[in-house]
């Protein structure tokens, strides 16, 4: 095999696959659509603040770390992570509130001032996902899912451990307190899935970040993606921005290279960090995708978009917590509205990032900068974001004001938000789905689009849409399948780092 490789996307899978594949001796062009790396976890630069565009919650840092580690750096020469505790906080609406934590012994002891019937439970609960972790990610999620037997093999196992329950399922078996049972089922959110539907194999994010805890990157994860462009620059990599790829040009069933509006790179091997429904559906000609038709791609079903609003004060809330969760009144229902009837609710929950408190760079002093996230349906609901957007934010902000930040609508300096508008027009995500497909049973592992084209040779996958999913652990992870289904570059030559 020759070694010139195209990397589609600067997302983190982007960087990710490009280290990966300069590493075993590709030569590797990076494409980038817009003017910054990161894609979802680019960054806005507003009025003196630094607001991280996307993920905000680093687990599993040894993905990060052994990238940097393949071209023999030290890491923490490119940026610097600290633990976050505790891990989340989450408000209810009847006013209490539970601080999720790494620390079992403080962890026990909230339960039990919920209920102490549930003490036994979660320890019970704990113990089964930490069994799932051991199948769903110590030994699948840098697997490659290229065959059906891939997945016949792990079936019994999957049945054994009940992943054919959802997440929500699983922990009412162990949890009986509703408040706790939303404390233990909100994380498949954090990747794209409704907790009614997902399968348990995602109580193993759980058990990560109980085993590795909930990190912050100092200077917002845009210093993890300036620090592997960085690296990729050190490395020998080059990375073009404002040059979206038009075409995977193929002949004969494989890639030849890449067209974009600057002409054709050509290409021994394509990496696509895109939305492969995007990639599959305007990348390539109908004749390249048998195993990818029109009709199979519409049988996908998409995760929910995601409303993002982003602001800064002229004071401080030092009584905040790094990341919140503030739960509405209702939790079933809502969850309802956002995937099935796909309607914008009255009500919402939010995840309320407020980075300054462990980071005060990233506003002026005195300030404080927050990202509010909130699920709303995908634009398979015709909602009209351009009118409901607005009005959308104007809500948020009020209600914020009323309850967590006494004196927003006061010291409010700056303001902007995004709508599955932002994710599907700049970031080519279809129907602005903020994670691609969603993570149910029948998406999995085999059943989710294949890190290794099925219908081109030379083409691959990586990022949130591929095996094993969303979430940086998962979008870093499909990177690392790399090293299981492509070669080194040259015949003969070992790879960099063991599969």
């Amino acid at each position: 095999m020759s070694g010139r490789a195209v990397v589609i996307g600067a997302g983190l899978g982007g960087l990710a696959a490009a280290v990966r594949l300069r590493a075993r001796g590709y030569e590797v062009t990076v494409l980038e659509a817009t003017d910054q790396p990161g894609g979802r976890a680019s960054v806005f630069r507003r009025d003196g603040f630094t607001f991280d565009a996307g993920p905000t919650v680093i687990t599993a840092p040894y993905l990060i770390d052994e990238l940097f580690e393949l071209a023999g750096r030290n890491p923490r020469d490119y940026f610097e992570l600290v633990p976050i505790d505790p891990f989340y906080r989450v408000e209810f609406d009847d006013g209490s509130h539970f601080d999720y934590v790494g620390d079992e012994a403080r962890l026990l002891a909230q339960i039990e001032r919920f209920n102490p019937a549930d003490v036994d439970g979660y320890r019970k609960l704990a113990a089964h996902a930490e069994r799932i972790f051991e199948i769903g990610y110590t030994r699948l999620a840098d697997a490659p899912f290229g065959s059906a037997w891939d997945m016949l093999r792990i079936v019994p196992e999957m049945i054994r451990l009940g992943n054919h329950r959802s997440v929500y399922a699983t922990v009412a078996r162990f949890i009986e307190d509703e408040r706790l049972r939303q404390v233990f089922t909100f994380q498949p959110l954090l990747v794209g899935g409704n907790p009614f539907r997902v399968t348990s194999i995602y109580l193993l994010i759980h058990w990560l970040e109980r085993k590795w805890g909930v990190h912050y990157a100092m200077g917002g994860t845009t210093s993890i993606v300036t620090g592997l462009t960085r690296l990729l620059g050190e490395m020998g990599a080059e990375v073009r921005y404002r040059t979206p790829a038009e075409q995977v040009v193929t002949a004969n069933g494989r890639v030849t290279g890449v067209a974009t509006h600057a002409g054709t790179l050509p290409a021994d091997v394509v990496v696509a960090n895109a939305d492969p429904l995007h990639l599959y559906r305007d990348l390539l000609a109908k004749a390249d995708r048998p195993r990818n038709s029109d009709r199979a791609l519409r049988r996908r079903k998409l995760s929910m978009g995601l409303f993002v609003a982003y602001f800064g004060t002229s004071r401080t809330y030092p009584d905040l917590a790094h990341h919140t969760i503030l739960l509405g009144p209702r939790y079933r229902e809502l969850l309802r509205d956002i995937f099935d009837r796909k309607v914008l609710a009255d009500d919402f929950s939010l995840y309320l990032h407020a980075p300054t408190r462990t980071d005060p760079s990233l506003a002026p002093p005195g300030h404080e900068g927050f990202y509010v996230l909130s699920p709303v349906p995908n634009n398979e609901s015709g909602i009209d974001w351009s009118r409901e957007g607005p009005a959308y934010m104007e809500r948020i902000l009020d209600h914020l004001d009323a309850t967590y930040l006494p004196g927003l609508r006061e010291h409010l300096v700056t303001a902007f938000h995004l709508t599955p508008d932002y994710f599907e027009q700049n970031l080519r995500s279809v129907s602005g789905a903020g994670f691609g497909i969603e993570p149910r049973l029948s998406q999995s592992a085999y059943f989710r689009f294949h890190n290794r084209s099925p219908d081109v040779e030379g083409l691959y996958l990586v990022g949130a849409g591929t095996h094993p999913g969303a979430g940086v652990p998962g979008v870093l992870s499909s990177a690392r399948v790399l090293e299981r289904v492509l070669p080194p570059a040259h015949a003969g030559s070992p790879p960099l780092v063991s599969a």
